[in-house]
């Protein structure tokens, strides 16, 4: 019978990157979230890179994390040549926007979830602290909201959007399973460039 440890030989990870730039024209830092599939932060770098273009050289990590367990399930990253078969959930990232009295800014808060599918996906983001608390009464259109909602896996499954490279769809899938006792993932912060990722050994 296959081993844990046979089972991850591959090294693949599912990373979850939080992106910053100082776009061209931009007055203030811009940001956005990357999911990649690879061994190491390093071997992302053409994907980040061609993810965002125009970010040219200002382009940077603020922060990341592998993603291996998500409301008590083990996700890993399998050669879809090799996958079982498909998982009965679904893994789901969640962007929720909100507002708050006197500030003029959009407040936001993510989500990663494991469900059945969309709907419950969404109905989950909407129990959290961030959605009760983020909605400025009397203001028309202040309501919190659900700003994009993805579905995290590389099968066709879930036309929702697709995160992940067409190519890494083709090749890899999710495989999502209860666990007990799984400890969390590490949310490492801090600014990161590419030339200092390049000479890293993450």
């Amino acid at each position: 019978m296959e081993t844990e440890d046979q089972r991850d030989s591959t090294g693949l990870k599912l990373y979850l990157l939080l992106l910053g730039s100082k776009a061209p024209g931009r007055n203030v830092e811009q940001h956005d979230y990357f999911f990649a599939i690879g061994k190491s932060l390093q071997e992302l770098i053409p994907r980040i890179k061609a993810f965002w273009p125009e970010a040219g050289r200002s382009i940077h990590i603020d922060g990341w994390r592998e993603i291996t367990s998500v409301d008590g399930h083990r996700v890993r990253v399998v050669l879809k040549s090799e996958a079982n078969e498909v998982p009965a959930k679904k893994l789901f990232f969640i962007n929720l926007g909100g507002y708050q009295p006197g500030k003029l800014e959009e407040q936001h808060y993510t989500v990663l979830t494991v469900q059945d599918d969309r709907l419950a996906a969404i109905q989950s983001a909407k129990k959290t602290v961030f959605f009760r608390t983020h909605s400025v009464a009397g203001e028309k259109g202040a309501n919190s909201h659900i700003d994009e909602k993805y579905g995290v896996d590389v099968d066709d499954i879930y036309m929702i959007e697709e995160i992940l490279t067409p190519e890494q769809k083709d090749q890899f899938t999710l495989e999502i399973t209860l666990a007990e006792n799984l400890p969390e993932d590490l949310v490492h912060l801090g600014y990161l460039t590419m030339d200092k990722l390049a000479k890293s050994t993450i």
